[in-house]
């Protein structure tokens, strides 16, 4: 749904869910951070507020051309909605449905993490992103990522380390920031550890994928394809 559509009690509902999945949020701080982006996604169960994600989309330029990005802001579902696929399902459809609106040029998504279970995501639902274990980031793709980072977060952005760090972060509380010992022996999950050693304090990993549908994995592809209902 566009932003401007929300009212001010799912507001309200998307505050609270935020702040009791992460510390050191403000109401004045969500209020800033959800009046630059331009579309969201709502998960409910019933009634209630069970996952959300804003979402900036916008048109770019690099080397000249056009390109079309889609930055995701606040990202969180609530525990009780972690075995669902809603979240993928939506967002993904959402962005493919906003396609239609900003067609001018490739199409990426910008994401910033500061969780490994959002940076799961990438190898889970696409072919090729970046950075990842397993392929260095070509140099084009490396030069898109900096250019976009430094033109949405300036100074925040380290070159270097590809890595943003707020002034205000948000961190995951309590447990959520602990990565269990186990989920180690996933070389995504180590290798977000290693390049974002300091995840737990908020710092943010910048991440870069085209968005087109030949690079959905065959999990990206179920997302896409209608949901049957049991009678």
């Amino acid at each position: 749904m566009p932003r401007e559509e929300l009212t001010p009690a799912q507001t309200d509902e998307m505050f609270q869910l935020l702040a009791v999945h992460f510390d050191g949020v403000t109401r004045a701080q969500f209020t800033r951070d959800l009046a630059e982006k331009n579309w969201i996604v709502l998960i409910r169960r019933d009634t209630r507020l069970v996952g959300f994600s804003t979402l900036l989309v916008y048109e770019s330029s690099f080397d000249g051309e056009p390109v079309s990005v889609v930055y995701s802001g606040d990202t969180i579902v609530a525990r009780e909605a972690w075995g669902t696929t809603a979240l993928a399902r939506g967002w993904i459809t959402a962005v493919n449905q906003l396609r239609e609106r900003y067609p001018r040029g490739k199409y990426y998504w910008l994401l910033l993490t500061s969780g490994f279970r959002t940076y799961r995501f990438l190898p889970v639902f696409w072919r090729e992103f970046f950075p990842r274990y397993d392929a260095p980031t070509p140099a084009g793709m490396k030069r898109l990522r900096d250019e976009l980072a430094t033109e949405r977060f300036g100074e925040q952005f380290d070159l270097l380390s590809g890595i943003v760090r707020f002034r205000h972060p948000q961190r995951l509380s309590g447990e959520l920031k602990i990565i269990p010992t186990e989920r180690i022996a996933d070389p995504h999950v180590a290798f977000f550890v290693t390049h974002n050693p300091g995840h737990a304090q908020g710092d943010e990993l910048v991440c870069l994928t085209e968005l087109y549908p030949e690079n959905l994995t065959a999990a990206g592809r179920r997302m896409t394809a209608p949901q049957l209902c049991e009678s």
